[in-house]
C-alpha cells in the first residue's frame, strides 16, 4: 500500500494515508502490534470517500511503516505520535475511530486535542490493558523477572511471542484513563463483541459505567470476535460512524 511519510522531532518518521475531504476527518487509530493496513481501516477509508469526508490513517512508531522498534515504544509515545501527526496533517473537527489499544489513545487524546474532538467510536476498546491485563496476568516469578531484566517474551494466540517491556508497564501506569475522571462532552459509540477473548466485554461495560457524558452508548454484538471484521461487524462500524458524523451511512 502507497503511503507519505511525515518527519516529527527526534529523528521519528510516521507512515500515513491522508484523504482530504470534508469535516469532520475521521481518524483511524489502530491497535497494539496492528498497522494501518488492516480491514476496517480499509473499510471507513472507503465509506469516507464515498461520504466526501477527510480520512487519516497512520502507524505509530515501531509499527508498520513507521520508524522504530517496537519494542522501544510505549503508550505515552504513540499518544505522542498520534497527536503530533494529527496536529500536523489536520484542521478542524475529528471523529476519533480507535480499535483495541487505538480506543485507549484515542481516550487519551480527548486531552490532547481538546475541542477538536467533535466524537469518539471505540472497537473492542482496551483502555488500561498494560495494567489490567498484562500486569495482572502475570504471576510473582514473571513480575519479577520483567522488572530485573527490563522485558519478558509472552505467548501470542496468532503469532510468535513478542516482547513486554518495563518500560511499557511503567509508562501504562502514566496513561491511565480509568482511574480518574473522564469526561466526554461529545457523541461516544463503543462497539464490542461478545466473543472477544482478547479485550473481555467487561472491559466496555467498565468504561461506559466510568466514563461521563451527555450522549455515551455501548453496543455489544453477540458472537463477534475481536477482529470485529465480519461484514456485518463492518456494516455496524461504518454505519456508527456515520451517525457519529452525521452523515448517511450509505
Amino acid at each position: 500500500m502507497a503511503h507519505d511519510l511525515l518527519d516529527l522531532p527526534d529523528g521519528r518518521r510516521i507512515a500515513y494515508r491522508l484523504r482530504p475531504g470534508a469535516s469532520p476527518t475521521v481518524v483511524f487509530l489502530g491497535g497494539f502490534r496492528s498497522d494501518m493496513t488492516g480491514t476496517k481501516a480499509d473499510c471507513l477509508d472507503g465509506w469516507a470517500a464515498g461520504a466526501g469526508l477527510g480520512f487519516l490513517r497512520f502507524d505509530y512508531t515501531g509499527h508498520g511503516a513507521s520508524s522504530g522498534r517496537f519494542e522501544d515504544g510505549a503508550i505515552g509515545d504513540w499518544v505522542r505520535d498520534a497527536a503530533e501527526t494529527i496536529g500536523r496533517l489536520t484542521r478542524g473537527p475529528l471523529v476519533l475511530v480507535g480499535s483495541s489499544m487505538g480506543g485507549w489513545i484515542a481516550l487519551r487524546l480527548v486531552a490532547e486535542l481538546g475541542l477538536r474532538v467533535a466524537g469518539l467510536v471505540g472497537i473492542a476498546a482496551a483502555p488500561d490493558f498494560t495494567e489490567d491485563s498484562m500486569w495482572a496476568a502475570m504471576d510473582a516469578a514473571i513480575r519479577e523477572r520483567l522488572i530485573r531484566d527490563g522485558r519478558v517474551e509472552v505467548p501470542s494466540d496468532h503469532e510468535a511471542p513478542y516482547p513486554i517491556t518495563r518500560r511499557l508497564i511503567e509508562d501504562g501506569r502514566e496513561n491511565l484513563v480509568l482511574r480518574s475522571p473522564l469526561r466526554l462532552p461529545f457523541p461516544v459509540r463503543l462497539l464490542h463483541g461478545t466473543a472477544d477473548t482478547d479485550v473481555a466485554p467487561a472491559v466496555a461495560l467498565r468504561l461506559l459505567a466510568h466514563a461521563e457524558g451527555p450522549d455515551i452508548r455501548l453496543t455489544l454484538v453477540k458472537g463477534a470476535d475481536h477482529r470485529f471484521s465480519s461484514p456485518e461487524a463492518l456494516a455496524l462500524l461504518t454505519a456508527t460512524v456515520a451517525q457519529v458524523v452525521g452523515t448517511p451511512s450509505a
